[in-house]
Order: C-alpha cells, then structure tokens, then sequence
C-alpha cells in the first residue's frame, strides 16, 4: 500500500522495516506479492546482483499496477506477472522451495484509492466498482442484489460496522427506487442511515466502504490461502514479511504465524513431549513494526500499517 513513483506516489510503508525484516542478500531470490507501483519491488531489486543470480519477481492482478511496476523495475533484475499471490507458487515453478524472502503488502493501493473511477473512495464521487483485478462481480452487483441479511453480515464481519443493520436496510430500501451505482449515492445513504454523533466520529462510509472491498475481491479468503502457500514456497532459512492495514488482516496473520512458531502439541498435563513436533518458524519481529512519527507524517496512511516476519526453520507439519 501507499505505493510509490516519481512525482506522486508516496515512499512505500514501513520500507526500511521491511528490508531490514527480509535482510535481503544480494544473490537471493525474492518475491513480492503485492507489487502495486513497484516502490518495495523497486527497493528489494537494487540490493539485488544479476551476476550473483539475485532475482526479483513481482506479482499483482490489477493491470494498471503491473504496468506502473514493470516500468519502475526497467533495468533491474526483476520481472512483474499479472496473477494474484495465491498464484505464486505456480508463477515460481522450479523455484517454488527456493525463496529467500517473500513480502506481501495487504489491502487497497494509494494509486487505487487516488484513482476516482475505480470506485474504491468514498471521497469522490465514481461507479461503485472497486474491484482489484478490474475483473468480476463490482461493489455495484453486491450491493443491488445481495439480500438484506446478506448485506448486514458482510458490513458487520469485514467492517465491525455497528450500524450494519439499519445500513442495509436503507440501502435496500434505496435500491427498490433506483439501483446505487455509484458511490456518492452509496454514501448518502450511510450518512442518513447512522445516527448524528456516528457522523461526527470519522467518515460513516468507511466502515461499509473497507467491508464491501473485501467481499468483492475476497480479500480474507485470498490471504489465507496465500500465507499457507508462501510458506511453502520458501527455503530453509527464508523469510516471509506480511504488512496489514486493519484488525482482521493483521489477526490472521499474527495467529497463523503463531501457529507455525508453535512446537510441542501434547496436551499440558503430559509429563513429557511425545509428539516431537518442533515450531516451523521463528519470529524474526517479536512485535509488529509500526510506522515511526516522521513517516506518520510524511504519510497519515501509515497510520493503521503493522509489519509481522517470520523465518522459516523447516517445513511445515502437514507437507511432511
């Protein structure tokens, strides 16, 4: 996120943190799985030596993205895929096992954000798309034809909005009169929706906004899918770094990684181990690195951003 180019795109989020976190070798190679407009992709590259077989590969599935970092990587040695990071492992073929460090930065781009027309700000008036790939189902279809429960779980579970109820029904209700196209309407409805002192604690569409986001693009599902999958990917001794932007993102992540730190599985009241289970991973980061002040205010973005990386020791249970 918060992604980078001349002239207008922002110093990429927690940067240093996360080369530090990677400690990026120059033959190594790496894979970023969110590459955006290329500003991490972009750092990791140039500590890289072609000569010494250091490689980056970039993936993102919004073609705007993949186009703006393949013109920021020009002359390293890196090359951008148009495919979602749940796809990495197929992308890497041969190299799948062999990678030193794997970086996913989660969530909506600042160019994605900063781009009216696709749909993902409430601050602007545009279609109701938000869609990452620029392909399937738009915010648009979910909100005109998902039933009104269906809709009120979505806002509840992804947004922990408090109004999720009333919400959907005025969108329901709004519906019925003329299909919300666009997210200007789709925001007038929020703000009549929720209570007076709900508006004046933050935007009442962000919670709904930050919900709908996450359905279309199955933002959850595809996290979980890709944290299993990036492990594996992995060598001995690699690194995976995670930057979330919200609570549920960077819970899955924490507990995952948990998980996989984890040895021993025997039940407390056996006097020794019998399982022999030894963790997979270790925590390189014993805390999540958070955005210091000089960047808060270079980037307010950065405010919600947390950097989580562990190492891998060896693999995991289950493929064993």
């Amino acid at each position: 996120m918060n992604r980078e180019k001349p002239g207008g795109y922002h110093r990429p989020v927690l940067l240093g943190e996360t080369l530090q976190a990677l400690a990026v070798t120059p033959g190594g190679l790496y894979l970023d799985g969110t590459a955006g407009g290329g500003g991490h992709s972009h750092a990791i590259a140039s500590l890289l030596d072609k000569n010494r077989g250091g490689r980056l590969i970039a993936l993102d599935q919004d073609p705007d993205a993949v186009a703006e970092a393949s013109a920021r990587l020009e002359g390293l040695p890196a090359r951008v895929v148009r495919a979602n990071f749940t796809e990495m492992e197929t992308v890497l073929g041969a190299d799948a096992g062999m990678v030193d460090g794997i970086l996913m930065d989660i969530g909506v781009s600042s160019h994605q954000l900063d781009t009216p027309e696709r749909g993902f700000s409430y601050h602007d008036d545009a279609p109701l798309d938000m869609r990452m790939s620029q392909e399937g189902a738009t915010a648009a279809d979910l909100v005109n034809t998902l039933p009104e429960s269906s809709l009120s779980d979505i806002f509840f579970r992804y947004g922990e909005e408090k109004f999720s109820r009333p919400i959907a029904r005025a969108i329901v209700r709004e519906r019925e009169r003329e299909p919300i196209v666009t997210t200007g309407r789709l925001v007038a409805v929020i703000r009549e929706a929720v209570p007076a002192f709900a508006r004046r604690e933050g935007h009442p569409a962000r919670r709904v906004f930050q919900a709908l986001r996450i359905e279309v693009n199955g933002e959850l599902t595809c996290l979980s899918a890709a944290l299993d999958t990036a492990f594996r990917c992995l060598k001995d001794g690699g690194r995976l770094a995670v930057i979330t932007f919200h609570s549920l993102e960077d819970r899955m992540v924490k507990q995952r990684f948990a998980a996989l730190c984890r040895g021993c599985v025997c039940p407390p009241d056996f006097p020794a181990c019998v399982c022999g289970r030894t963790p997979a991973a270790r925590l390189v980061l014993r805390r999540p690195a958070q955005a210091a002040e000089n960047e808060l205010m270079e980037n307010p973005r950065s405010r919600s951003a947390k950097l989580r990386c562990i190492e891998r020791l060896h693999a995991p249970y289950e493929d064993q």
